[in-house]
């Protein structure tokens, strides 16, 4: 057991699985020579070379299909897009390459290709270095994403993104970085999709995944202290969604309320508390609440950007809101 940072834990899954296995090479920009924007690829390319650790040029679109094909090819390339931004201009290798080719070829051609996509609301990074494209990425059948909140999760679901025969996403927000956390290297990994139970409660079921599931644990703290007990779950995953550990927890509590850093329309979120409320429909007390991104572009402005993105306290006062609706019984009479 060793205390690392988030960005430390990804450096060190990397680093393990390129010792085991010789067919997982890195390509990105700034992967080799400078050690990775986020300081991810640090050390890697001393230790193992430029045929392994490869700076591409500037042009996402070419070097993720290059590592469509390397995946084809029986290598296990591990992509890194600088910021989810610019994996816009990868999208036609993502969605018409890598998620479909398994498929379209009945099967005769895996894609071990994982790819690094940092992103989410950064410090004052405006409007084109601040979005969250999961809508657009969870929408497409043959993609599996993956969001690590802790370092713990950062080690252990690279490490399996990498070992898998699909193309996994790993979603990893800027602000997590540097946040530090408890990496037991040797512990066994849960499946990498199933979602955690970060705190146990009975007044109502918090959803949330990436650095808003931490933000919606520091709203349940101050709801405990009003006597408010909520229950937090980290999906870690969003494609797919461990539902049936959402599902116990809403049954349990009976209120639902999910927290995103996405846009309100058509985010996760929405989907989310669509299929939890069809699953769950007869055991809730009161309609789910989303808290959620205003659907406008991010600002520059510190304090505008504040305003926009959800902070514990916006989540807590969701909570109280929820808690206090009637329920369906307590309407009838």
């Amino acid at each position: 057991m060793q205390t690392l940072s988030y960005w430390q834990a990804l450096n060190h899954a990397l680093n393990d699985e390129m010792a085991v296995d010789d067919a997982v090479i890195v390509l990105g920009e700034d992967v080799g020579l400078y050690g990775g924007t986020y300081r991810v690829t640090e050390g890697l390319y001393a230790k193992y070379g430029e045929s392994r650790v490869r700076d591409t040029p500037i042009s996402e679109g070419s070097f993720t299909g290059l590592g469509v094909g390397a995946a084809m090819a029986g290598l296990r390339p591990v992509v890194e897009i600088m910021t989810i931004n610019f994996a816009l201009l990868a999208l036609d290798s993502l969605i018409n390459m890598a998620a479909k080719i398994p498929f379209m070829s009945g099967g005769q051609f895996t894609m071990p290709l994982t790819v690094r996509i940092p992103g989410g609301v950064a410090h004052q990074l405006a409007a084109q270095h601040s979005q969250r494209l999961e809508h657009t990425l969870m929408n497409v059948p043959g993609l599996r994403i993956v969001a690590p909140t802790t370092p713990q999760d950062a080690y252990w679901q690279l490490r399996q993104a990498i070992r898998a025969d699909d193309c996994v996403i790993v979603l990893e927000h800027e602000l997590l970085n540097f946040d530090q956390g408890p990496v037991d290297e040797t512990a066994v990994a849960p499946p990498p999709h199933r979602a955690a139970v970060r705190r146990t409660g009975t007044d109502l079921t918090i959803v949330s995944y990436s650095r808003m599931a931490n933000q919606a644990l520091a709203a349940a703290e101050q709801l405990a202290t009003e006597g408010i007990n909520a229950e937090v779950i980290d999906l870690r995953s969003l494609s797919p969604i461990d539902w049936e550990t959402c599902v116990v927890s809403v049954r349990k509590t009976g209120r639902l309320l999910v927290a995103e850093e996405d846009c309100r329309f058509a985010g996760a979120g929405a989907q989310i508390v669509a299929e939890l409320t069809e699953r769950c429909f007869y055991s809730l007390h009161a309609a789910p609440l989303r808290v959620a991104a205003l659907d406008l572009p991010n600002p520059y402005n510190k304090h505008l950007e504040q305003q926009v993105i959800p902070q514990p306290a916006d989540i807590a006062a969701a909570a109280r809101a929820l808690v206090g609706m009637k329920t369906r019984q307590e309407i009838n009479t």
